[in-house]
C-alpha cells in the first residue's frame, strides 16, 4: 500500500514538474512581451528586412502568427538576422524562443542538438543556378565545374553526395554566407551556384543581369524546411506546432484574413473548432480560445501568406507545387483540430 501511495505522490510531483516546465517558455515571451524569433535576414521570401527595417517572409509570417496567437499583435516580434552557423547555437542558448530560418529537417539536427523541429513549413529542394552562356541544360552536364556554395549547411554535404554518385569532378568553392557566395557567382568565380531551389528563386533577382541566368531543372535532395525549438517545453513546442497547422487548416476550410469575421457565424463544426466558437482548444495551448481567429485576422491562412511572399503575388513566383494542400496534389496537411 504504502509503495502505491509513493508511486502516485511521485507521479504527481513528476507532473507538477513537467506543467512548470511545459510553461517556461510561454511565460518568458508574457513576461518580456516580445517574441524573439530567428530568422534569416538576407533571403527574399522567406526573411529579409526592408531599407525601414520592416522584416518579411513566409517564415517572418510564421514568427508574427504566433506573436498574434499570445498578443493579439503580430508587431511583437524581435527578429534576430542569423547565419547558417550560429543558428542553432542561438536557439540552444536562449537567444531566440523560435528559429524559423529556412532550415532542413535532418535526422542528425533532430537527434543531437537538443532541439525539436515542429512541422514543414516549406517543401523544398536543392538545385542549381548557372549563367546561359555556359550552354548547360542538366546539372548532370557539370563534370569539373566550379561551385559555390555555403558552408556549414545540408547544400554543401548534397553537392558532394550528387558529384560524387554521378562520378563528376567537383570544384567546390565555400562561403560563410549565402551573400557572399552569391556575390561571388555574380562576379565569376563560379560556374554554378547551389541552394534550395526556393532561395535560388530569391538569390537570381539579385543579380546584376538577371536574364543571363538559369535555373536548372534537376532537384538533387529533400529539403523539409521548418522552424524549431528547444527540447524541454512541450507546451511551446505545440503552441509553434499548431500555428501552422491552424493556418493549413484555414485555408482548407476557406477561412481567411478577409472573411473570419464572418466565419465566426458558421455552422461548420471544423470552421467553430478552429475559431473558438466551439470547444475550448486554444485552453490546451495556454492560449485564449480565439487563438486561430487572432492568426488569421492578422497574418491570413497559409495559402495567403504563400501567395505573397513567394507565390505568384511576390516577385519570385513559385508555384505552389509541392506546397499546395493535401487534397490540391501537394504535401500540406494539418491534423484535425478537435
Amino acid at each position: 500500500m504504502t509503495s502505491v501511495v509513493i508511486r502516485v505522490a511521485l507521479a504527481a510531483a513528476l507532473g507538477m514538474a513537467a506543467s512548470a516546465a511545459s510553461a517556461q517558455t510561454l511565460n518568458t515571451v508574457k513576461s518580456r512581451g516580445v517574441l524573439n524569433c530567428g530568422s534569416n535576414g538576407t533571403l527574399a521570401g522567406f526573411g529579409l528586412p526592408d531599407s525601414q527595417g520592416r522584416w518579411t517572409g513566409l517564415d517572418v509570417d510564421l514568427c508574427k502568427a504566433i506573436a498574434a496567437a499570445i498578443f493579439n499583435d503580430p508587431s511583437k516580434v524581435k527578429f534576430v538576422p542569423l547565419t547558417a552557423k550560429d543558428r542553432f547555437t542561438a536557439l540552444q542558448s536562449g537567444e531566440v524562443d523560435v528559429l524559423a530560418r529556412n532550415t532542413t529537417w535532418t535526422s542528425s539536427r533532430d537527434t543531437s542538438l537538443g532541439l525539436n523541429f515542429t512541422g514543414i513549413n516549406y517543401y523544398d529542394g536543392q538545385g542549381f543556378l548557372v549563367r546561359k552562356a555556359l550552354k548547360v541544360n542538366s546539372a548532370l552536364e557539370l563534370n569539373d565545374a566550379a561551385v559555390c556554395v555555403q558552408q556549414g549547411t545540408t547544400t554543401e554535404l548534397n553537392l558532394a553526395d550528387y558529384f560524387r554518385a554521378n562520378k563528376m569532378k567537383l570544384k567546390t568553392v565555400t562561403f560563410a554566407t549565402a551573400d557572399e557566395a552569391i556575390k561571388a557567382y555574380d562576379a565569376g568565380r563560379c560556374d554554378a551556384y547551389t541552394t534550395d531551389a526556393s532561395g535560388l528563386a530569391g538569390e537570381r533577382l539579385r543579380l546584376a543581369n538577371v536574364n543571363d541566368h538559369i535555373i536548372l531543372p534537376e532537384v538533387i535532395s529533400k529539403e523539409p524546411l521548418g522552424p524549431t525549438v528547444r527540447h524541454g517545453d512541450d507546451q511551446w513546442f505545440d503552441i509553434v506546432k499548431w500555428t501552422h497547422f491552424a493556418m493549413v487548416n484555414a485555408e482548407e476550410l476557406g477561412v481567411t484574413k478577409a472573411n473570419v469575421d464572418d466565419q465566426l457565424k458558421s455552422d461548420n463544426p471544423d470552421v467553430k473548432r478552429l475559431l473558438g466558437t466551439e470547444g475550448k482548444h486554444g485552453e490546451g495551448l495556454g492560449l485564449t480560445n480565439d487563438w486561430a481567429v487572432r492568426i488569421i485576422k492578422h497574418v491570413g491562412n497559409y495559402g495567403e501568406a504563400f501567395e505573397r511572399n513567394v507565390g505568384q503575388g511576390s516577385p519570385l513566383k513559385i508555384a505552389r507545387g509541392l506546397n499546395a494542400l493535401w487534397n490540391k496534389g501537394g504535401l500540406q496537411y494539418a491534423p484535425p483540430i478537435r
